[in-house]
């Protein structure tokens, strides 16, 4: 009994409790097929409540996925609310906010959080999220670094929670991918696999005028560098060139790696790399003159990764 109330403690009806109580007063109501559930029909107890975090860019095309597979859409938050406006006003039953730290104090129905911010927030509200019970998806890439990535590992088991990074097209592919990529390894040994990307396409310098209003405070994050350099905000950020900063994005690779690499990865069952190897581009200001450009990415780079042979990677 104590373990029923526990369940309930959220105000919802379950499915079990709605029949109990449906069949004691079968006599006397008539009650909507799409209520009680069956064939094609989902009881609103067991719809998952989801918030969208970042909902102007990606973050619009994963809310509208969850709708469609009938989810409630009950909480918005996006810090651009112009770039965002269409997707607050698709879904007027959603409680809009600014803020996701005071959404998921604040708002106690959401089950799951979509995350599809900049790179830079991504590990801040995935966590704060799977700290209050949330179950999250958070858009590719993971995180920005290693370290984020495996916080964010540690808090789902500590937590229980069920988690997802979003890789956009990689379950369709994927499959194809790897049962010919299993087919074609077995007939030899692979060496070298090259993956490549026309990226990046993003604008890297700054056009000196400043950015449209938003909440700079809780966009900028945890990037206290940026804070420190708050009076250089200009459109050149928003709202997709934030890859191409350090303090933001994960540039070229961070944005294109998971989608190219991705299917060497799971065909070849790859895991751990034992060594990686970087070269990147100069940028250059004027003829002769090259300098090392410490606020972007750079616009072109060559990454080797060195494999153990399967089976000898102890990790």
């Amino acid at each position: 009994m104590e373990k029923r109330a526990n369940a309930r403690r959220d105000g919802r009806l379950s499915r079990r409790d709605f029949m109990g109580a449906a069949a004691a007063v079968a006599a006397f109501t008539m009650v909507p097929r799409h209520v009680l559930g069956g064939a094609g029909n989902t009881p609103p107890s067991e719809k998952l409540n989801i918030a969208g975090v970042g909902i102007g860019g990606m973050g619009k095309n994963n809310v509208a996925n969850c709708a469609d597979a009938g989810a409630n859409i009950v909480a918005l938050c996006d810090v651009d609310s112009k770039y965002s406006a269409e997707v607050f006003k698709r879904y007027p039953k959603a409680r809009p906010w600014t803020d996701f730290r005071k959404m998921v104090d604040e708002q106690k129905d959401i089950d799951a959080v979509v995350i599809a911010t900049p790179d830079h927030v991504h590990a801040v509200v995935a966590m704060a999220a799977m700290q209050r019970g949330k179950h999250v998806y958070v858009q590719k890439p993971l995180t920005r670094t290693v370290w984020e990535a495996r916080m964010l590992t540690e808090a789902a088991r500590k937590y229980k929670v069920a988690t997802q990074m979003g890789n956009q097209g990689i379950p369709a592919r994927k499959s194809g991918w790897s049962a010919n990529g299993s087919r074609t390894a077995r007939s030899g040994t692979w060496r070298e696999v090259h993956c490549w990307t026309n990226r990046p396409v993003c604008h890297r310098g700054s056009t000196g005028r400043r950015i449209r209003p938003l909440c700079r405070k809780v966009w900028t994050g945890t990037c206290g560098s940026v804070r420190r350099r708050c009076g250089r905000y200009n459109p050149a950020y928003l709202p997709f060139n934030w890859r191409a900063w350090i303090d933001f994005g994960a540039g070229a690779l961070g944005d294109m790696g998971c989608h190219v690499m991705d299917a060497a990865f799971w065909s070849l069952k790859l895991k751990y790399p034992v060594s990686v190897e970087a070269s990147h581009s100069w940028e250059v200001k004027q003829m002769w003159t090259r300098f090392d450009n410490k606020e972007t990415y750079p616009s072109a780079e060559v990454v080797h990764y060195q494999f153990p042979a399967r089976g000898t990677c102890r990790r």
